[in-house]
């Protein structure tokens, strides 16, 4: 318990929580000088998410893909890389899940997990191109990894509509075998038929996973090597490309995995898109909130999910455009990244408590 309690009154976690705040304050400003109560407003959230059990379903299967995605920038990030592909490893994802749903015929306790694994494993592969541009010609993962977005976008959008589009709509794909779905009728009732799916348990889990390779085995160790002192790491004898390659693909399986739980959780089935999926670059939001930890992932999501999820409730009872909740999120991202900022105002507060620590 000690520790537990260490954990949260560290810096590093009052930073978030106070970003977290100024966040909420500026959001409250923007929306006094448009008209609005921003008490009602906030109310109107918090209803719109824990009003029922149906909205606090729906709000757990909105948290589902920001976990995925936000491990995905942050398992990267802690290796040194900066993956802005998430959401193009995302949509690959979608569609290997997609395929194995719509084209092959098994019994659910293999065609589900042979989906999921397919999914995962083609997003960790498109992943790890960048990986392999970084290592084997110094290229900027940033660079190919933006690229490679809109080519994942175009080329999904082409496979549907060659391949795979439903004759009664051009739009979509055809809806996957029920075999290969991930919903559960269980979760559903819980949670009065939300929506909510075995994705958001295959999303801990994952989180657990992350906190296991990373903390607790030998490869974690090397890639968290190689992102704090590449040269410190080659001098060792770690070989750098190979684990930047290797964190690019870990990096993409995350992201997969949370394509893969919209298409056989959420909507079985994939629209032809005009543009990429919001989660792929909110989880860059996420994954900084979080402080790149597992466990800050899932409470970053968290807070991203409520409050996605609960600007319909602003907007039905408070009357404040969505847009708003958009204006908070980007203050809570702004006030994380100048962190600077935030320790300059609380210094004071730990050198006075430093101070009473002295004199007693």
């Amino acid at each position: 318990m000690n520790k537990i309690i260490r954990i949260f009154t560290k810096e590093s976690a009052v930073i978030p929580v106070i970003a977290i705040i100024f966040g909420l304050l500026v959001g409250a400003i923007v929306m006094l000088v448009g008209g609005y109560n921003p008490l009602l407003a906030y109310k109107s959230l918090l209803i719109k998410v824990f009003g029922s059990s149906y909205d606090i379903g729906e709000t757990l299967r909105e948290i589902t893909p920001l976990i995925l995605a936000g491990l995905a920038v942050a398992f990267t990030f802690r290796t040194g890389l900066f993956n802005i592909g998430g959401a193009g490893q995302m949509v690959i994802g979608s569609l290997g899940s997609l395929i194995v749903g719509i084209k092959f015929q098994l019994p659910w306790f293999i065609h589900a997990p042979l989906a999921i694994l397919v999914g995962a494993l083609l997003a960790g592969l498109y992943g790890a191109i960048a990986g392999f541009l970084k290592a084997k010609r110094g290229i900027n993962e940033v660079i190919t990894t933006i690229m490679l977005n809109w080519i994942a976008l175009f080329f999904v959008n082409y496979v549907i509509r060659v391949f795979l589009a439903d004759p009664k709509n051009r739009q979509r794909s055809y809806y996957i075998e029920d075999t290969s779905a991930i919903s559960s009728d269980f979760l559903s009732g819980v949670f009065d038929h939300a929506r909510v799916n075995w994705g958001f348990v295959l999303a801990i889990l994952a989180a657990i996973v992350f906190y296991i390779i990373l903390q607790k085995t030998k490869i974690g160790y090397e890639l968290r090597s190689v992102g704090f002192n590449p040269h410190a790491s080659e001098y060792a004898g770690m070989n750098i490309g190979r684990n930047i390659i290797l964190a690019m693909f870990i990096g993409g399986l995350f992201a997969g995995l949370a394509g893969v739980t919209q298409t056989l959780g959420v909507y079985k089935y994939t629209s032809i898109s005009a543009a990429l999926p919001s989660y792929g670059f909110n989880g860059i939001a996420v994954a900084l909130l979080g402080g790149n930890t597992a466990l800050g992932v899932v409470l970053g999501a968290t807070l991203f999910g409520m409050l996605s999820y609960g600007a319909a409730g602003m907007k039905m009872g408070a009357g404040v455009p969505p847009e708003v909740v958009n204006v908070v999120i980007a203050s809570v991202i702004f006030f994380v990244a100048a962190h600077g900022t935030i320790r300059w105002i609380i210094a004071p507060l730990y050198a006075k408590r430093k101070e009473k620590e002295v004199q007693r």
